[in-house]
């Protein structure tokens, strides 16, 4: 079946193409200078003291949970309402991720139902910036903060996007960037732990890389740990993608436009927004089908693929996975909000050098397919 408008697409240029063979004619391909000048270049972005790099986002966030000593018997608050990986790593660790449904509105961990499930085994949150929105965070962080609560903030989705010009990525104790070629900027694969922590940052060091000591020899391994590490081909690329973020910002916001100046005028279907004090950076840019069922929705989506546009179903509700069931008993109806949503959502074609031809298309063929 020929593809006419792709889901996503990463943005390289020469530039990226360059830096990487440069590196490539250096004996430096991992641990070497890029390494530690993609960190240097996330603290300056961000605004934080400490970055380590590592290979997903998903490794990131587990180990900010390890580094902050989570474990058996502790609780993480979560939305259900997100990529798996938010509720595998509180797994992963040993704790029980104890989930609360989202705002209808912002698509983020509602703050009134999640303080009220705080027990006193709660000892962090993880809040999603859910494609790439940081609406309520600021709530979120006073409720945190009022309960002596950590947060370990999944940035995975926001890089770029602002809550009243605070950015993505400063909300937490620690916080989380991922890199996968979907993302507004890429590493191929990839991601960053962000923190003011000195002592978290050197344990999320030490972990990522066998458990070494800092500035420890090679076979010296102060605890157990894990290979994470992000070799400096990877580095420099996304040295390169971070120093082009504000050009992606800005190409990712003129897509969404256009999206929304077609389809904004069509009742069938709900068209999203930047919330109020937001700068979005639009990770992903995914409509709502009101009255539709899981089954229609995905008959609608069908429709589109065979007529050569790429779309997918973001989120599928994280209580609802097989494993998810059969280890916590979860049932259709814990989350309501979060099913709801899940059953009507449709994630368009969504890239920085996405065309107004191929929006126009997009937009043509939704409409045709629609009821």
């Amino acid at each position: 079946m020929d593809i006419k408008v792709p889901l996503s697409r990463p943005d390289i240029t020469e530039a990226e193409i360059e830096a990487v063979t440069d590196v490539l004619r250096t004996p430096n391909l991992s641990l070497g200078p890029k390494l530690r000048e993609f960190e240097k270049a996330f603290c300056d972005y961000i605004g934080c003291n400490y970055a380590v790099a590592v290979n997903s986002g998903t490794s990131g966030l587990f180990l900010c949970l390890s580094a902050m000593g989570i474990g058996p018997g502790d609780e993480v608050i979560t939305t259900p309402f997100t990529f798996i990986a938010t509720s595998n790593v509180i797994l992963m660790v040993g704790a029980k991720p104890v989930f609360v449904d989202i705002d209808p509105v912002t698509l983020n961990i509602d703050p009134v139902k999640m303080e009220k499930a705080i027990t006193p085994r709660t000892k962090a949150i993880i809040p999603v910036e859910v494609f790439g929105s940081p609406a309520g965070f600021d709530a979120i962080c006073e409720i945190a903060r009022k309960h002596n609560l950590l947060i370990v903030e999944d940035s995975c989705e926001g890089l770029g996007s602002m809550l009243h010009g605070k950015k993505a990525g400063t909300f937490g104790d620690m916080s989380v960037f991922a890199f996968y070629p979907n993302k507004q900027m890429t590493t191929g694969e990839g991601g960053m732990i962000l923190t003011d922590n000195k002592h978290w940052a050197d344990l999320c060091c030490s972990l990522r890389s066998q458990g070494r000591s800092i500035g420890g020899g090679w076979l010296a391994h102060e605890r157990l740990g894990y290979n994470y590490r992000l070799c400096d081909i990877n580095c420099v690329l996304g040295i390169v993608q971070l120093s082009r973020i504000e050009e992606f910002v800005e190409k990712r916001r003129a897509v969404a436009q256009m999206y929304q100046q077609l389809l904004s005028d069509d009742s069938r279907i709900i068209v999203p927004t930047e919330p109020d004090g937001c700068r979005m950076s639009w990770f992903v840019f995914v409509i709502q089908l009101p009255g539709y069922n899981q089954d229609k929705r995905n008959t609608t989506m069908k429709k589109l693929v065979e007529r050569g546009i790429q779309v997918s179903n973001y989120f599928p509700p994280v209580h609802l996975q097989p494993f998810m069931i059969q280890q916590f008993g979860f049932k259709s109806g814990d989350f309501p909000l979060t099913e709801s949503v899940s059953q009507r959502t449709i994630a368009l074609p969504f890239h920085n050098n996405l065309s107004a031809d191929e929006v126009k298309t997009v937009c043509n063929e939704l409409k045709a397919c629609l009821e």
